[in-house]
């Protein structure tokens, strides 16, 4: 039988009328039973669950109907998505929780498998097999904490005595530290994290741990004064630095903050750090990450995050053109014209701007130690050797 919402409706009423006007006893003036005699208990209370156990009745077969009628039906793929997904439904994918990105990932052919940050490659690719979905690589993503103006290297307005929370301290007037642009140190990313990957330092600063960092954005979400930022992992060359005032008000209020000098954009062979708003800001499609514009910088406001660098070497390859000693920013490339070059090992400061621009690829800078450098000469000579034999 074909049921609407309204015939259910009407149908549940009538019946309850019927029910109730055959099973309930009518009490007083015309009804069945006179209350001026005695009452028969037992009576009344098998009327009731009579007419108790009937309504019940009536209305289970309403729902029953109404829960065939309106059933919504799920895709099982979408259940199979949601299992392996990590349940930490931080919105890193883009969508509302891990339920919305499974929803999405197994009925849109246009959202891909590898949108899962905590996840990483394995989610990537259980979803990609339940999908059908190519599962792309994903650079991974960590949070940067764009200023290093701790309490030691910064001045405040005012103490602050109130919720420690960068939240509740940003009411008060904007903040206690004087650079308003900078962090506040409560450590409201660190309550937020669902990973554990940011703590505290002693002079009140966020520390990242890139190890356990999903890129979930979580922190820069609830950071009032918006001095995080999720950036590529190859990205490692930046401005720690938010402040748009004047150099002589950001030296006043941080050491280690951006005055726009302009030095950094003079410096760097790839045109990557651009000065606005007195702030130089690098771009990360550009940036090489040669370290150049760190080592330039007058209040280390650019943070470096590679400790240590590749050191080049010239290649049997080199035709000796000389073009590694006019772009060397160190003058630690040397050698006569059409004649292999050398690359001074203790002045190196391995850029890689001699390697991006000789013309015949002879220039390698993947070796960092002497002693590997050694190996390789050895293995060569072996092989050497062993052809003339």
């Amino acid at each position: 039988m074909h049921f609407d919402a309204l015939n259910i409706v009407n149908f549940l009423l009538e019946l309850i009328r019927t029910v109730s006007n055959g099973l309930v006893p009518m009490v007083g003036v015309g009804g069945d039973i006179d209350v001026s005699g005695p009452v028969d208990l037992l009576e009344i209370l098998k009327f009731s669950a009579i007419f108790l156990a009937g309504l019940g009745a009536v209305f289970g077969l309403g729902l029953a109907i109404a829960a065939q009628k309106f059933a919504v039906k799920v895709d099982p793929k979408v259940e199979q998505a949601r299992n392996v997904l990590p349940g930490a439904n931080c919105g890193a994918c883009g969508f509302a929780g891990c339920q919305g990105y499974a929803e999405a990932v197994a009925t849109n052919p246009d959202v891909p498998p590898n949108l899962c940050a905590p996840g990483k490659a394995g989610v990537a690719a259980a979803l990609a097999a339940i999908t059908g979905k190519a599962a792309d690589d994903r650079e991974p993503e960590f949070a940067r904490i764009m200023c290093q103006g701790g309490r030691s290297k910064s001045a405040r307005r005012y103490i602050y005595e109130g919720v420690p929370d960068c939240r509740a301290a940003i009411l008060a007037g904007g903040g206690d530290k004087a650079c308003k642009y900078g962090c506040l140190g409560y450590g409201t990313c660190s309550k937020v994290c669902p990973f554990g990957a940011i703590t505290m330092s002693e002079d009140h600063l966020p520390v990242v741990d890139i190890t356990k960092c999903t890129g979930c954005r979580k922190c820069e979400q609830a950071c009032p004064v918006k001095v995080i930022e999720v950036l590529p992992a190859s990205k490692q060359v930046l401005v720690a630095c938010h402040s748009k005032d004047k150099g002589v008000e950001t030296r006043k209020n941080c050491q280690v903050g951006c005055i726009g000098c302009n030095m950094c954009a003079k410096v760097c062979p790839y045109d990557a750090p651009s000065v606005a708003n007195n702030l130089s800001k690098i771009d990360v499609d550009k940036c090489r990450s040669c370290g150049l514009c760190a080592m330039k910088c007058p209040t280390g406001a650019i943070r470096d995050y590679i400790p240590q660098r590749p050191r080049a070497f010239v290649l049997d390859s080199c035709i000796g053109c000389g073009i590694c000693q006019k772009v060397c920013p160190v003058e630690a490339a040397s050698g006569e014209h059409k004649k292999k070059h050398a690359v001074d090992q203790q002045k190196c400061i391995g850029c890689g701007i001699c390697a991006s621009k000789c013309p015949t690829q002879s220039i390698d800078g993947t070796f960092n130690a002497p002693e590997i450098m050694a190996a390789a000469a050895a293995k060569k000579a072996a092989r050497q050797a062993a052809t003339a034999a």
